[in-house]
């Protein structure tokens, strides 16, 4: 019972070696819990789509429902490439390119990765990108 309690408390450190077995359990665990609560939000989603009428005799009832459907669903949209990217994530795990920027190759940092695990470009790379992305959206 105590390693299954140490292995919840379990927090990566910069004291460790980066990306060592521990801190990828960790990722991969962070990420199939993430997907989880994503897909069963989803399921539920998609039962309140189903169980609600659609057959609203007041104008404003319909306009409203379908203004919230529309919501939903464009929900829905980000969340399967939310599923997409946590996928290609658990991929990196996989195949140990995980936590390593993809433009710098440097490590991108545990504070970014638990903030957001998906992660592909360090902080700088990150902030770079979109310095760009905004001098091209600004032309």
């Amino acid at each position: 019972m105590q390693s299954a309690v140490s292995a919840l408390e379990y927090r990566p450190s910069e004291d460790e070696p980066f990306m060592n077995p521990r801190q990828r359990e960790y990722f991969r665990k962070k990420l199939e819990t993430w997907k989880e609560e994503i897909l069963r939000e989803s399921r539920e989603t998609l039962e309140n789509l189903q169980e609600e009428s659609t057959n609203h005799p007041d104008m404003a009832d319909r306009a409203s429902s379908e203004s919230d459907r529309a919501l939903e669903l464009r929900t829905r949209d980000r969340q399967r490439k939310l599923i997409a990217k946590i996928d290609a994530a658990m991929k990196r795990i996989e195949d140990g390119t995980y936590g390593y920027c993809e433009e710098t190759g440097e490590p991108i940092g545990l504070a970014r990765l638990d903030a957001r695990p998906i992660a592909t470009l360090s902080l700088e790379a990150q902030e770079l990108h979109e310095r760009r992305e905004k001098v091209y959206r600004d032309e």
